[in-house]
Formats: structure tokens, sequence, C-alpha cells
């Protein structure tokens, strides 16, 4: 019997069903704390003291919920990394990016319990989102790296200030993801009428976040200004920085939206579900200035075939000379 073997373009498809499945449990886990359930199950690993699975109730059956399908995640990650072993040929890229995944789940779940354990303590609620979304950038690279060539190197194909600018505008969008955190923090919505929250004035750091949101579609407006300048660079980048901004001026439109209409809960779980979009985004912004060389090699490659046909035709039509 053959050795098992993945095609790549199978593998990449575990790989977008991981991503998605990160995703979605960030939206669900919104979900869990906007309807007043995050302590529905007020232990952990199991969701009581008298049953580890519990659906008896509605906030119970939420709860209950949302940590049943992160089995589903711990299966595609898991598929993710097996298929990156038998993936044919086998990248050690792939690999680690999908033990990265891993860890990151694994994080999430011993955050997820320290978030119960700690009675929904607004810093422990924070460190899970974020790490969340640390998770959801590696599955982004892995998705990314899934559909490139083997064995093909990458290169910069954009100048080193757009590269820099590019940077720049990711880390400003994490900044602004941060203090959005502090917000949710500071709000109405912790999951439960009787958990802790920041003691900042709501106002405050709302005006804090937006100057950072602010901030960094200024960054991508100066990133278009300078890519419409080199004809190569925004050839690259035209298609990720466009969708950035397309998907940033949403966010920021729901976000004012809900603070000036009492942050109804739709409203928070649609700019929350908009956050992790525009993360997946900014990843592919800065990716977008790097690829690699299968074109160019290509092209090498076509131009030495053609120089050869025309050093036989010569050698055949005038054998003399």
């Amino acid at each position: 019997m053959g050795t098992m073997q993945l095609q790549p373009r199978r593998y990449r498809t575990i790989t977008i069903g991981a991503l998605i499945a990160l995703c979605v449990i960030i939206v669900t886990g919104a979900g869990v704390r906007l309807t007043g359930s995050g302590l529905g199950c007020d232990s952990w690993p199991a969701c009581n003291e008298t049953r580890f699975v519990d659906v008896s109730d509605a906030h119970t059956a939420i709860e209950q919920l949302n940590r049943l399908f992160t089995g589903v995640i711990v299966v595609l990650v898991a598929a993710a990394v097996l298929g990156s072993l038998i993936r044919a040929p086998r990248r050690r890229d792939l690999t680690w990016l999908s033990l990265g995944l891993v860890v990151g789940v694994f994080g999430q779940a011993v955050v997820g319990g320290i978030v119960v354990l700690t009675g929904l303590h607004p810093a422990a609620v924070q460190q899970h989102f974020l790490l969340s979304m640390v998770t959801v950038v590696n599955g982004a690279v892995l998705v990314r790296r899934a559909g490139e060539p083997d064995g093909v190197p990458r290169r910069h194909v954009v100048r080193r200030r757009t590269r820099h600018l590019a940077w720049v505008l990711a880390i400003a969008t994490s900044v602004a993801i941060f203090t959005g955190t502090l917000v949710t923090g500071t709000g109405p919505h912790a999951g439960d009428e009787n958990a802790e929250r920041f003691g900042f004035v709501i106002s405050d750091v709302a005006r804090v976040h937006g100057i950072t949101v602010i901030v960094s579609i200024a960054t991508a407006l100066a990133l278009v200004a300078r890519i419409h300048r080199h004809p190569g660079d925004r050839a690259a980048m035209w298609q990720p920085l466009t969708t950035w901004m397309f998907v940033a001026v949403l966010q920021a439109a729901v976000g004012y939206v809900q603070y000036f209409n009492g942050v109804p809960e739709l409203l928070v779980a649609i700019h929350i579900a908009g956050a992790t979009l525009l993360y997946l985004v900014t990843v592919h912004v800065v990716l977008a200035t790097k690829r690699p060389l299968f074109d160019e090699l290509a092209a090498v490659r076509s131009e030495t075939v053609d120089a050869d046909h025309e050093l036989v035709r010569a050698i055949v039509t005038h054998p003399d000379t």
C-alpha cells in the first residue's frame, strides 16, 4: 500500500476551513457576551459542578454550544497539521504555521477558562479576543502560503518605503482594535450584569478609539497616494488596499452609529465581525508586498527555451557556420 499523500489544492481547502472556523468563533463568542450568557457555564472545563455538558436553560445552552464549537476548530486545526505532514510535496513553512494554530487554539482554551474563573474580568476577556485575532492572522498567513507554488522563492515586489508604510498601517490598525477592546471592556455588554468593568469614562475611551481609527484611515490614504506614484507598487497593492479602505470606512460608520444609538446588540455583533474582517484584509495588505518569483522564473525559462530553439534552427539551416 502506498504512502498517503495530500494534494496542495486539497490541503489549502483544509486551511481555509480552519481559518473560517477561527473567524466564526470570534463572532459566536461575542454572541455569548451580547446575550448575557457569559457565565451560562460558571466553571471550566466542565460547564458546572454537576454537569460537564449542560443545556438546561437558554444562557447555559448558548455558552455550551460556543464551547462545543471549539471542538470543530480542534478537528480542523488538527487536520491542517496532519495535512501538512502528508502534503505532496511537504513544506516546512506550512507545518510550522499549522503548529502555530495549535498553540493559538490551546492558548484560547486556557484564557477562556481564566475568563470564566475570574467572573468575566474585562482584562481576561480582552486578552481572549486579542489572542483570537493573533490566531486568525496565523491562519490567514497559512492560507496564503498554502496557495503559493512549491519550491519558488519569494521576494519583495514593492519599494522599501511602500513596504514600511504597509507595516505602519498594520500597526495602526492593531492599535485601533486594541483601543476598541477598551471601549468594549468599559461599555455595557459584559456578558453578565454582575461582571466587573474597566473604570474608564466611556466617552473618553470611545474618543481615543475614534482617533486611532482616523489615524489608521489616514495612513491608508497616504499609502494609496504613494502607490499611485509608482505603477509597480500600484499593481501589487491596489486591490487589497482598496478593499481595506472599503471595509474600514464601513466599520467606522457602524462604530459611530452603534455608539450614538446606545450600542444595540446587533450592531455590536456586526462591528466585531467587521473588526475581524478588517484585520484579515490588513494581513493581505502586508502580504501583498511580497510574492513568489514564479512569473519571473517562468519568463526566464521561456526566453531560454526560445533561444535554444533559435540556436538549433540556425545549426540545422546553416550547418557550416
